[in-house]
């Protein structure tokens, strides 16, 4: 804690909401506009139901299949518990190269590995802890080599950290014969306490113990890899984290400073006042436009961030449509794969990662460095705002159109081809308009403007799969 204090002593920004909110989101990041999450980690080697594996596997209530799953395949959870999951968890086949150069071709411009999920197991080379990806499993600094690589090849490394929510991630191996009551484990399980206590109305708030050991593992993770985003996930926003969060924030702003970077923290909900830090909403969008850069978190995957079988994937082009429609609204798309135990990354992930690059190869100047027009778009397309939502959101249409802007130049994005003319209602027939182009397209385009918008003959040829910009000089 003295150095947490001696850096704040040092620095502009001070460990209160007045001074936090004097932060200024990056332009690097507020330009980047899309980025790959990766949820790595023990939780892949069971490979079942989803990255929650470790909490459900010890919940005896009946609604998850998961603790069933684990009696029958592995045993009892006294004889075999999470832990065992680790010498299994080898990462024999990881390259961080290879990763680094799949990201690159997706045209992502920042990476952001999980560093410590809420089972308590860093992926990291830590001081603090020997349940560690550097100690045990794959015995090396997983989230260092990647970010070495990341790097390299020109991308901004970033990272998240979900330990909060460990204060009550293993609460359910209390209640009946498991290895997380074993003394020895503690520095895996612990500290196991009840989500929230009989007739409580709000969670089980953490101990200072615990909230110090958050503090001073989430300030390591900045001082030894240097991200230029840290992620938090929603249990911080519970009343007893805000003056840690208040802490570290100052710590890490005033890092940022001293390294000459520009910094962000992510948050949930509101555990951040709007100026201080920048919103996430996990597998939702907005239905308008954020005056404060936000961002989306989603994955590839419908059913889990983590590997599993039987996965169900997401669409390239689907995912292409949320960047579009994302950053029409100032916000970023963080979009998640799961690697399998061995460190391979599935191929439907690579292939989408693929696709997405290719169009970005082509479109991206309608997405890097833009900012958001006066109207974010048009169509008759209903987006359904807030978290949890990408399941019910209804596909878009070729009448759907998104704008960016970069300087004097608007992208109107249809989000589906729109046949042989697209009409841009948003454009009066008193707006000057020097040229129209299609990105992707050689084709010398007609248009004119009409009472009723921007009419644009659309080539035979199409420029690609999904999403059709065009440059509105």
């Amino acid at each position: 804690m003295k150095r947490v204090d001696s850096v704040i002593a040092k620095g502009p920004y001070q460990a209160n909401w007045a001074s936090l909110e004097k932060f200024q989101v990056p332009a690097w990041y507020a330009d980047a506009k899309f980025g790959i999450f990766i949820h790595w980690g023990v939780y892949s080697v069971p490979g079942f139901g989803n990255e929650w594996y470790p909490r459900e596997m010890y919940l005896q209530d009946g609604k998850s299949k998961i603790f069933q799953q684990h009696v029958q395949k592995y045993g009892p959870q006294s004889k075999f518990g999470y832990k065992d999951f680790i010498p299994m968890f080898k990462a024999e086949k990881y390259d961080p190269q290879a990763w680094a150069t799949l990201f690159k071709k997706s045209g992502a411009r920042f990476v952001m590995p999980v560093a410590e999920h809420h089972d308590g197991f860093q992926m990291y080379g830590s001081d603090l802890s020997d349940w560690n990806a550097a100690k045990m499993g794959p015995k090396r600094d997983v989230v260092g080599d990647l970010a070495k690589e990341v790097r390299k090849q020109g991308m901004h490394f970033t990272a998240s950290s979900h330990r909060a929510e460990h204060w009550w991630f293993f609460d359910g191996g209390m209640k009946f014969d498991s290895d997380v009551k074993d003394p020895k484990n503690l520095g895996l399980y612990g500290p196991a306490q009840p989500k929230r206590l009989p007739g409580a109305k709000q969670d089980n708030q953490p101990s200072e113990a615990h909230m110090k050991d958050w503090l001073a593992r989430t300030t390591e993770l900045v001082d030894k890899y240097q991200p230029e985003v840290i992620w938090f996930d929603w249990w911080i926003e519970e009343p007893a984290w805000q003056p840690y969060l208040q802490k570290f924030a100052a710590f890490y702003y005033n890092r940022g400073v001293e390294w000459k970077k520009g910094v962000a923290i992510n948050y949930k909900n509101k555990s951040f006042p709007d100026k201080a830090a920048v919103l996430d909403i996990e597998r939702g969008k907005l239905d308008a436009t954020r005056p404060y850069v936000w961002q989306t978190d989603t994955s590839i995957g419908l059913k889990s961030w983590g590997y599993i079988d039987g996965e169900e994937f997401r669409t390239p082009d689907s995912l292409v449509d949320d960047i579009v429609d994302i950053v029409s609204k100032n916000g970023l798309l963080l979009l998640n794969i799961g690697p399998r135990p061995d460190g391979t990354i599935p191929d439907e992930a690579k292939n989408i990662l693929l696709s997405i690059g290719k169009w970005l190869d082509t479109n991206g100047e309608a997405i890097y460095g833009t900012r958001p027009y006066k109207v974010f778009g048009e169509g008759p397309t209903q987006v359904l705002t807030g978290g949890f939502t990408d399941r019910k959101q209804k596909p878009f249409t070729g009448e759907d159109i998104r704008f960016t802007t970069k300087g004097s130049t608007l992208y109107a994005i249809a989000l589906e081809w729109p046949g042989k003319t697209m009409t841009v209602k948003t454009i009066g027939a008193d707006q000057k308009i020097k040229s129209v182009s299609l990105l992707g397209s050689n084709a010398k385009l007609k248009w004119s403007q009409t009472p009723q918008g921007l009419k644009v003959e659309m080539p035979d040829q199409k420029p690609g799969d999904f999403a059709f910009a065009l440059k509105i000089q």
